[in-house]
C-alpha cells in the first residue's frame, strides 16, 4: 500500500452543518477534504445534522456543486432528512431507536423533518449535552416514544448509516469528525468497528491569545475526552505543541495542515497590479480589519499608486466603511464585497494582507501562498508562523500597525523583494498541497485500523 493509498474502509465526514458562504473556512476546508479524499480513492460521505428543510438542503447541495465544491449532490446525507419515512412520519430506524417516554413538560418544543421529531428546545450554552425527551411521531403526529437528547439521536442515525454500508459491503467505518460539539455527542459511541478522527478548525484559546491564556470554556470540557478519539488532526504545528506543553503528548495527536489547491503556475509579479493589497475574509471583529485600514493609511504616503481591497461580507461593514471616510482613503481603499473567484483576487494582488487576532490555520492566507502571492502578517495563533518557516511573506509583531505599514511600504515598493516572496510562497505552499495532506490523513486512518478503538 503506498503512503497516500486509504485503508479498504467506508469513509463518514460528520459535521455540525453545510451552509453556502457560512461558516467561513469551516466549510471550505471540511468540503475540500471530501473533495481531495475522493480523488484519492476514499469517496467518503458528507454527513450533517442540522435541522433544516429538505428542500433547503437539496438547495445546498445543488449550491455546492454548481460552484464545483462538491461532485454531485449525492455524495451528502442529513440526519433529518433521513428521520423521515417515505409515506411520512417518522423512519423505522428513529422508530426503532425510540422507547416509552414523553416530552419534557418544562420544556417547549419545535417540529422538524415533517413533524417526525420534536425538538426541545434547551435555553443553555451546553443544549447539546441535554438528555431532554426528543419526541419521535407518526404519520398522524401523535408520539410513537421518545429519544433521550442530542447525542442519543446523532449515535442512532450513525449507527443506520453504518447498518446499511455494511449490508452492502461489510468493512470497517472511519468517521472523520469536524465538529466539536458533535464529536462531544459522539465519542461514547459503541461499535468495536469505528474509528473516529477528530479535525481542528479553530482556536482553542480566549484573548489575548497567548499559549498560556485562559481555555474556551467549551474547548475545557473537549480537551477532557480528547485522548478517546482515534486520532485528533491539528492544523498546525504551533497549537499542537501548546496543547502539548499544557496538556502532555498524546499518542493519537496528528499535525495535519487543511490544504488548499493552487494554480499549476503562478502569475509572475510583472504580470500583477504592483500597488494592490488585498484580504479575503469575514468583516468581524476578530480580523481586526481596523488595523488594515489605518496601517494602509501611513503606506499611501510613500506608495502612490497603493490599493487596498477588503473583500468579504460581515458585521463590521458599516463602521469600516465609517473608519476609511475618516481617514480620507475613500479613493484607495474598497470594500467589493463577496467574491466567487477569490484565485482571480490573488492573482491580481501584489501582497496579501493578513491581520487576524487569531486564527484555526488561516485558509485564505494559505490560499495566498498557493497563488504565489507575497503575505504580510501579523504574528498570531495560529497559522502564519507555520506557513511563513520557509519564506513567502513578512511577519511583524501582532498589533504592531507601524510595523506593518512598514513591511507593506517595504513589499510594496520592492519589486525583487515580491518576486523573491513569490517563489517562496509557491515553496511554502508545497507543505499543504493535497497530496501531502492525503497522505497524513491516510496514514492516520492506517494507524487507527491497525489497533483497537481508543474510546
Amino acid at each position: 500500500m503506498s503512503d497516500a493509498e486509504f485503508p479498504d474502509a467506508w469513509y463518514l465526514i460528520l459535521s455540525s452543518r453545510l451552509i453556502p458562504d457560512l461558516d467561513g473556512g469551516y466549510t471550505i476546508s471540511t468540503l475540500a477534504r471530501a473533495r481531495q479524499m475522493a480523488e484519492a480513492g476514499a469517496s467518503p460521505l458528507l454527513l450533517t445534522v442540522d435541522p433544516g428543510a429538505v428542500d433547503a438542503h437539496a438547495a445546498h447541495r445543488a449550491t455546492f456543486v454548481e460552484r464545483g465544491a462538491a461532485a454531485a449532490s449525492e455524495v451528502f446525507r442529513n440526519l433529518f432528512d433521513d428521520a423521515v419515512a417515505t409515506a411520512g412520519g417518522a423512519a423505522e430506524w428513529l422508530r426503532e431507536a425510540a422507547h416509552d417516554g414523553h416530552a419534557d413538560p418544562t420544556l417547549e418544543y419545535r417540529d422538524v423533518a415533517g413533524g417526525a421529531v420534536s425538538l426541545p428546545n434547551v435555553i443553555d450554552p451546553d443544549w447539546l449535552l441535554t438528555t431532554a425527551p426528543i419526541i419521535v411521531r407518526d404519520t398522524a403526529g401523535e408520539s410513537v416514544g421518545v429519544i433521550d437528547g442530542f447525542g442519543a439521536l446523532y449515535r442512532a442515525w450513525l449507527s443506520h448509516v453504518a447498518s446499511a454500508l455494511r449490508a452492502e459491503i461489510d468493512r470497517p467505518i472511519v468517521v472523520i469528525c469536524e465538529s466539536r460539539q458533535v464529536g462531544e455527542l459522539i465519542v461514547g459511541w459503541g461499535d468495536e468497528d469505528v474509528r473516529i478522527l477528530h479535525t481542528i478548525h479553530t482556536i482553542h484559546l480566549e484573548p489575548p491569545y497567548r499559549a498560556d491564556s485562559d481555555l474556551n470554556r467549551l474547548w475545557a470540557r473537549w480537551f477532557e475526552i480528547a485522548p478517546r478519539f482515534d486520532a485528533v488532526l491539528w492544523p498546525t504545528l504551533q497549537q499542537r505543541e501548546d496543547v502539548r506543553a499544557r496538556f502532555g503528548a498524546e499518542a493519537n495527536d496528528v499535525v495535519a495542515p487543511h490544504a488548499v489547491e493552487g494554480p499549476a503556475t503562478a502569475v509572475p509579479s510583472s504580470r500583477r497590479d504592483a500597488g494592490r493589497v488585498v484580504v479575503l475574509g469575514r468583516l468581524a471583529p476578530g480580523k481586526r480589519l481596523d488595523h488594515a485600514i489605518r496601517a494602509f493609511g501611513r503606506v499611501v504616503g510613500d506608495v502612490p499608486d497603493a490599493r487596498l481591497d477588503l473583500w468579504g461580507e460581515g458585521p463590521q461593514r458599516g463602521d469600516l466603511e465609517g473608519l476609511v471616510a475618516d481617514r480620507g482613503l475613500g479613493a484607495r481603499v474598497t470594500l467589493p464585497g463577496l467574491t466567487s473567484s477569490p484565485g482571480a483576487v490573488l492573482d491580481r494582488a501584489a501582497v496579501y494582507l493578513t491581520t487576524s487576532a487569531f486564527e484555526g490555520q488561516g485558509l485564505a492566507m494559505a490560499e495566498a501562498l498557493a497563488h504565489g502571492t507575497p503575505v504580510v502578517a501579523y504574528d498570531i495563533r495560529y497559522g502564519p508562523r507555520d506557513m511563513l518557516a520557509t519564506g513567502g511573506g513578512i511577519l511583524v509583531p501582532d498589533g504592531d500597525e507601524d510595523a506593518l505599514a512598514a513591511a507593506l511600504t517595504r513589499v510594496l515598493t520592492d519589486a525583487a523583494l515580491r518576486e523573491r516572496l513569490s517563489a517562496q510562497a509557491r515553496d511554502a505552499a508545497a507543505a499543504l498541497s493535497p497530496e501531502r495532506a492525503m497522505r497524513t490523513l491516510a496514514a492516520a486512518c492506517r494507524e487507527s485500523l491497525s489497533r483497537p478503538r481508543r474510546r
